[in-house]
């Protein structure tokens, strides 16, 4: 495992010093070049959290991951440019049922630089791409959307707001603040999450488990593909304004094509695709 072959992966080159200049750029290289992606359950395998096993596959196999692969290898990478680096716990919240999913359910980054606290996901899809100040919970802007982290006590809530929300108590009316996950500062392990890492590679309540799925970041927009559909959003510069997106179903025969020739994937076996209903899981509190 060698740090300057993960930083030509995505796109650096030449020394770097554990700054914060480093650490936003960095972060943003990684989700232009490193897909979200949960391939290989989609093609009779399995996820290890193993990090020479993770570093193989996505940088010698220019492959992506979900969140316990792309942050798990690239706390490793911060952490051998000099960083502080301490693995968080956080719960997705469903968009559908507006549940929780259960501890561990979601691996993140805390980075200490300077004694303020920043916070860290090339592993959420469609997240923030520069990291966030974990020291106030004021709205920080990116790109065409807004994030804020909200305290509760020991509990720690990051939320979107697409457009400006209104000017009610909470922001309500049209863009009010969306709960994205929840999460607190407790230190944690890699290892601390493999029973999850199994979950979602095999629970029926898990998007990774019912969609084959790749998504990649794009200088002004996205990309993604999702069973047999690819779908590509362009955002406008600025603030404001109406995107565009594009959808286009896809044979079973040009999904590999689709994957190496958009992605970057080639894939290790044959693929099944798949885009099934998500079995809502019980309520966790």
């Amino acid at each position: 495992m060698e740090a300057e072959q993960y930083l030509l992966r995505i796109g650096c080159s030449g020394p770097v010093s554990p700054t914060l200049a480093t650490l936003q750029l960095i972060h943003h290289k990684h989700l232009l070049s490193v897909p979200f992606e949960n391939l290989t359950i989609h093609c009779g395998g399995q996820i290890l959290l193993e990090l020479p096993w993770i570093y193989d596959k996505i940088v010698t196999q220019r492959r992506g991951g979900f969140c316990f692969e792309n942050n798990g290898l690239f706390s490793w990478l911060l952490s051998q440019l000099g960083f502080e680096v301490t693995l968080l716990s956080a719960q997705v919240r469903n968009s559908i049922t507006g549940r929780y999913g259960p501890p561990f359910d979601h691996l993140i980054i805390q980075v200490v630089l300077e004694g303020r606290r920043w916070l860290c996901d090339v592993g959420f899809g469609a997240g923030f791409q520069v990291p966030l100040s974990l020291e106030t919970g004021e709205p920080q802007q990116q790109g065409d959307g807004l994030y804020r982290v909200r305290h509760r006590g020991e509990t720690l809530f990051l939320e979107t707001a697409r457009e400006k929300p209104g000017e009610g108590e909470g922001g309500e009316g049209q863009g009010a603040w969306t709960e994205l996950y929840k999460f607190t500062l407790q230190p944690r392990r890699l290892e601390e999450f493999k029973a999850m890492c199994w979950y979602h590679q095999s629970s029926p309540s898990s998007i990774f488990f019912c969609k084959s799925l790749c998504s990649l970041l794009l200088p002004g927009g996205r990309l993604s593909y999702m069973g047999r559909r690819l779908i590509t959003t362009h955002s406008p510069p600025g603030e404001g304004g109406n995107g565009t997106r594009t959808v286009v179903e896809l044979s079973d025969g040009k999904i590999p094509a689709v994957l190496r020739e958009r992605f970057g994937i080639e894939l290790p076996g044959p693929l099944t695709p798949k885009d099934e209903n998500i079995v809502p899981p019980p309520p966790i509190y």
